[in-house]
């Protein structure tokens, strides 16, 4: 069997900080080819915090590399600093259906769309987590699915113009046939239902363009792209 398609390069990041060249070398899957002219340099002149609860939102001024050759003027940016986060596409090979959540969302909400969104399980990825842990306690809190096998899908930037977030993404092999009802952990205010969709109809919501939340629209796709392959491996 022909492994599952994946891009991966090498990621080379240099960061400038009091003279000193710090480099970082990491093997990451990405969706983007690799980088033609090398490395590229970020001189990072001053860092601060604006604002911190639960969320916080850091202030950063730097240089960079122009494409045109040297540094660009500084530049002042707020990063929102929510952590980072995984999800699962919880799939049930033997039956061909997919487990979805749905919940309210004020970020929905406050753009002025459906604020009941079709989801995936995710949470944020705490202290001492790995993101296999992240997504198997979730499906349990989210869904009372228990993951049996986790394929990777990848780990990918959410919105890197305005947030550091990350989300490591996979695809959870489960047993679809009982699951159902509402959950969610009430001391955190979810409000959560679990659903379980044929393929089929999960793939006809997509082309319909029902699936707002970019990162289910993702990992649906990818297992568009990938379902026979994954059903071959898991059965």
């Amino acid at each position: 069997m022909m492994p599952l398609p994946y891009f991966s390069f090498w990621r080379f990041r240099v960061m400038i900080t009091g003279g000193e060249i710090h480099t970082n070398e990491t093997d990451s899957p990405m969706n983007q080819s690799d980088p033609l002219d090398g490395p590229q340099q970020t001189e990072l002149l001053t860092k601060s915090t604006l604002f911190k609860r639960y969320f916080q939102l850091d202030e950063y001024v730097v240089r960079h590399s122009l494409f045109a050759g040297g540094l660009s003027e500084p530049i002042t940016r707020e990063i929102f600093e929510r952590g980072h986060a995984a999800a699962v596409v919880p799939y049930d090979p033997e039956v061909d259906a997919i487990v979805f959540i749905e919940q309210f969302r004020m970020g929905a909400f406050a753009a002025d769309l459906y604020p009941w969104q079709y989801e995936f399980v995710a949470g944020i990825i705490d202290e001492g987590e790995s993101p296999p842990d992240v997504v198997r306690r979730e499906a349990e809190e989210e869904a009372a699915c228990r993951i049996e096998e986790l394929e990777s899908i990848g780990k990918f930037l959410v919105s890197p113009g305005g947030s550091s977030e990350t989300l490591s993404l996979f695809c959870g092999r489960v047993r679809s046939a009982t699951i159902g009802g509402i959950h969610g952990l009430s001391h955190e205010g979810e409000d959560i239902r679990a659903f379980v969709l044929p393929y089929q109809e999960a793939h006809e919501l997509l082309r319909q363009g029902r699936i707002t939340n970019l990162f289910t629209f993702a990992a649906l796709q990818w297992l568009v792209l990938n379902r026979e392959e994954l059903r071959a491996k898991w059965q």
